[in-house]
């Protein structure tokens, strides 16, 4: 028996689009000899559809094109995820379900039992749960069939990595004690740092049970989610027979009864850099397409953050797609200016220079009279600095609505972080490209980029960095050098760790890890008008990091509070 994995880039609700793409692979699948074509998770409208769920006539649709698109390929047995009415009441309208179709009849429904509330993942928000599995008896075999989350609530192998489990059920499990033969899991798992080797975790089920597993991913960017796809088939013993490729779509073809075996190891996988270069690449492309738009506008102030996005934008959309605004002011150094034209001639890009300084001396006269009446409370000259930068916010705004190109943000993780940099100005934008970048992955990235030929500039590469809104300005005027940063953003918005462990585990000095972290806590109102990001790391700011604007939890008191019941319980033992 021959099945097809369909590797696709759908957009969410594109129902015909979607269903054209899924016709046009069934297609190529039953003239490669398959018996069936496998789909991701909720293929016909693109994952995660948020509360487009909640209109009845969407759901309708999905049912619907998805019938269309097993019509125009008769002879073979489709398997696709798609959204069904609920069949239980629990106040959600619809499941997340799998349908096996042949020509255009349904022969099989799965809805998906597990639903992540987790990080980025909002399932129960939008749907009901399965109350039972049944076993798909197709073509003389018993097929386990699970969506995404169904599958990663393996008992045997979370403990072994110290994490706990979400789920009181585990529909493999349940299945496999069924009788199953294979285990088919159709899935929307979006990309991070560590992803594939994570789903080892399908070969560690393929080994326990003595099955076959056969995952079928989605790629493509919906929002701030990246789906690299990498689909995967395992042997029986936990071997990987299979890989599909990764960012780009694919049809994999697996023959069952020759047990064809693949010559890669999993562990094998990309470069991270490379992996990471090619997510922003594919996230940055489906974002500005699949929003209507098919140009980018980036302003280059020959910085390391401006230059990786320029380049990525070009890889992404192509160089007549992409304009640069140079955008100098009276504190812009002649080198950063040569280093943002060498850059364009580099990348083959248009770049426009657009002085910012009229308009930031008839700003200053326009508001010299409210200063002398108005109280002062910015010894640091924020106002002056920030006046420039909301400046160039303007001029890149206006360019976008005079052209019709997205403007693409060039802040890093780090500066979101902490807080350095300005709203309505450097944030302004559609897209943020490397919005969960660290700045230290920005180097990398721009080495990554220049490995073939020169493109960032060696001068952008080896300055330190700097807005350049003051005389003499560099970044480590106001922040500890990067690498330190960048080890506590990790620690803190990634694992969650608190100042003391945090300044223990790296040998920094307690005060200095606690101000970083009021700085990341202190500009959450900053981060939630930001432009989306594209996450490429466990812990993204975005939809997957949910804090309160208006706070003021404190660190340092609740662990004197936790230090002080430990202590009173220890005296109760005592006594």
């Amino acid at each position: 028996m021959k099945i097809a994995l369909a590797q696709i880039n759908p957009t969410v609700g594109a129902l015909r689009a979607n269903a054209e793409i899924i016709a046009a692979q069934a297609r190529a699948a039953a003239a490669a000899g398959c018996d069936l074509a496998v789909f991701p998770e909720l293929a016909i409208c693109g994952y995660p559809p948020r509360d487009l769920a909640e209109k009845p006539d969407f759901v309708a649709g999905c049912r619907h094109w998805l019938a269309w698109a097993s019509r125009q390929a008769p002879g073979i047995t489709l398997l696709s995820g798609c959204l069904i009415p609920a069949s239980v009441r629990t106040g959600k309208r619809v499941h997340n379900a799998a349908l096996g179709l042949q020509n255009g009849v349904e022969v099989f429904t799965q809805a998906k039992m597990l639903l992540p509330t987790y990080d980025v993942f909002d399932d129960a928000r939008n749907f009901a749960p399965a109350e039972s599995q049944a076993l798909w008896h197709w073509r003389g075999r018993r097929l386990a069939v699970t969506i995404c989350e169904d599958a990663w609530n393996d008992k045997n192998y979370w403990p072994r990595r110290n994490a706990r489990l979400l789920y009181a059920r585990d529909p493999v499990a349940e299945q496999m004690a069924a009788g199953a033969e294979l285990l088919l899991n159709l899935s929307a798992s979006p990309f991070t740092r560590g992803k594939l080797e994570l789903r080892e975790m399908l070969a560690a089920i393929a080994e326990a049970y003595r099955v076959p597993v056969l995952f079928c991913n989605q790629i493509g960017g919906n929002d701030q989610l990246i789906f690299d796809g990498t689909s995967l088939v395992f042997g029986p013993g936990g071997e990987l027979w299979l890989q599909a490729r990764s960012f780009q779509p694919d049809l994999l073809i697996v023959d069952l009864d020759s047990g064809a075996r693949a010559h890669e190891s999993l562990r094998a996988s990309a470069d991270p850099v490379s992996a990471m270069r090619q997510a922003l690449v594919l996230g940055l492309r489906d974002y500005v397409h699949k929003c209507g738009f098919r140009s980018g506008v980036v302003g280059l102030s020959g910085g390391i953050d401006s230059a990786v996005t320029a380049a990525l934008a070009v890889e992404a959309l192509g160089a007549a797609q992409v304009v640069g605004l140079a955008l100098p002011s009276r504190y812009s150094s002649p080198g950063s200016l040569a280093d943002a034209r060498a850059l364009a001639c580099n990348l083959g890009i248009e770049l426009r220079e657009i002085s910012i300084e009229p308009g930031f001396e008839a700003a200053l006269a326009a508001l010299a009279p409210a200063w002398q009446t108005l109280p002062h409370q910015d010894p640091k000259g924020l106002t002056e600095q920030n006046l420039q930068s909301r400046l160039r916010g303007l001029h890149l705004m206006a360019v976008s609505n005079h052209t019709g190109a997205m403007v693409l943000s060039t802040g890093n993780k780090s500066e979101l972080a902490t807080g350095y940099c300005t709203l309505y100005g450097d944030m302004a934008g559609g897209l943020a490209v490397l919005g969960d970048v660290l700045k230290t992955q920005v180097y990398a990235l721009a080495r990554h980029i220049n490995q073939a030929r020169e493109i960032i500039p060696a001068g952008t590469l080896d300055k330190p960095p700097s807005a350049e809104l003051r005389p003499d300005q560099t970044d480590q005027d106001d922040l500890p050098p990067y690498e330190v940063v960048d080890a506590v953003i990790a620690g803190y918005v990634e694992d969650y760790k608190t100042g003391e462990q945090i300044a223990r585990e790296l040998h920094l000095p307690l005060n200095q890890v606690r101000d970083l972290i009021r700085r990341i806590d202190r500009s959450e109102y900053k981060r939630q008008q930001a432009a989306p990001s594209l996450k490429i790391s466990p812990k993204a700011f975005g939809m997957g990091r949910r804090f309160p604007i208006a706070q003021q939890y404190e660190e340092t008191v609740a662990l004197a509070a936790v230090e002080t019941g430990a202590a009173t319980d220890a005296g109760k033992v005592e006594a």
